[in-house]
């Protein structure tokens, strides 16, 4: 367990992050671990065979078989990131002997002796510098094969969530932020608590000391993790809200009483939308033009139904408390 002291200053710098890199790494626990992250597998299935062309080896070993891996492949981002380009040239400094010593822990043999030691894969030995870059050009790849087709989608969740907890921070302050953030997140005055179930960590407790806290979605977390910098604020990262539907297709169809008050367009765009979403994604899910559901969203927007918020160069569309009452 982590135990983070916050004075008033850093609840005052309390800030949100996003990270492409994260996304990226923590994307290959699905194809690892597939009975842990059954909400991905249809996207794993889509892009079944572009990854099988990629650099497979090394790409399948990142992650051990106890579910760590190399601590050099999470930088922590510094605020709404968004070229992983940059991200990866950030990696390929990193000096070889931590390159060494970070996989040595992943594969637990740099850590007390009492715990399982698990055989490095050949992919991740040798000399270190040409295992980094095999590593870096083999992301490299992975995201132009199976990211960055899906990351406008994948953004948009990312991005919705981010205008949801800045809202509640703002309407009811950090304990309504971290009631909800996550279940392994848990809040008292003065402290936040992250609880990592792993027999590896101990309690620590970190004075956060007028450096403030990163908080960053995620959509392949299963529970909240944590980074710690002597020198950084304390990154949180938790499960990004909506994560299960980023690879929905079909739009739902809303109830028939409904679509003769409204209209059928409007009544499936009402029903998307207890969850925040963009124009674009909306067009995406239901197959029509941005400027088709622009125009009902502007219709359902001005008749109270919706609430709109922008996040980033994007705006977002959910249902108003008014528009929750009319769907139920």
């Amino acid at each position: 367990m982590y135990e983070f002291r916050l004075g008033v200053q850093d609840l005052a710098e309390t800030s949100f992050g996003l990270s492409p890199l994260l996304e990226l790494v923590f994307s290959l626990r699905p194809r690892v671990f597939p009975a842990r992250h059954p909400e991905h597998l249809p996207w794993v299935r889509e892009t079944a065979a572009a990854y099988a062309r990629l650099d497979t080896e090394v790409l399948d070993v990142l992650f051990a078989p106890h579910g760590w891996n190399p601590d050099f492949l999470g930088p922590r981002p510094d605020g709404i990131v968004t070229d992983v380009a940059s991200a990866l040239a950030a990696i390929r400094t990193t000096p070889p002997e931590v390159v060494r010593r970070d996989i040595a822990v992943a594969y637990r043999h740099d850590v007390d002796a009492a715990y399982r030691r698990v055989p490095i894969p050949p992919a991740l030995s040798g000399d270190p510098s040409a295992v980094l870059e095999r590593i870096c050009t083999a992301l490299e790849e992975y995201w132009d094969a199976c990211i960055e087709p899906y990351w406008a989608r994948m953004r948009a969740v990312l991005e919705a969530d981010l205008a949801h907890r800045a809202r509640r921070l703002a309407l009811g302050g950090a304990a309504a932020l971290f009631a909800e953030l996550d279940d392994r997140v848990t809040w008292a005055p003065g402290r936040v608590r992250v609880v990592i179930p792993s027999d590896l960590v101990r309690t620590v407790v970190v004075d956060v000391a007028g450096r403030g806290l990163v908080l960053v979605p995620g959509l392949f977390l299963r529970g909240a993790i944590t980074m710690i910098d002597e020198d950084l604020p304390p990154l949180i990262s938790y499960p990004a809200r909506g994560r299960g539907a980023v690879w929905d297709q079909a739009a739902p169809e809303g109830p028939a009483a409904l679509a003769e008050l409204l209209g059928a367009p409007r009544t499936r765009l009402l029903v998307m939308l207890a969850a925040p979403a963009s124009t674009t994604e909306l067009a995406r899910r239901l197959g029509v033009t941005p400027g088709a559901v622009s125009r009902h969203l502007t219709a359902l927007h001005a008749g109270g139904l919706l609430n709109r918020t922008r996040a980033g160069r994007s705006v977002l569309y959910m249902r108003s408390p008014l528009g929750d009452q009319l769907v139920r």
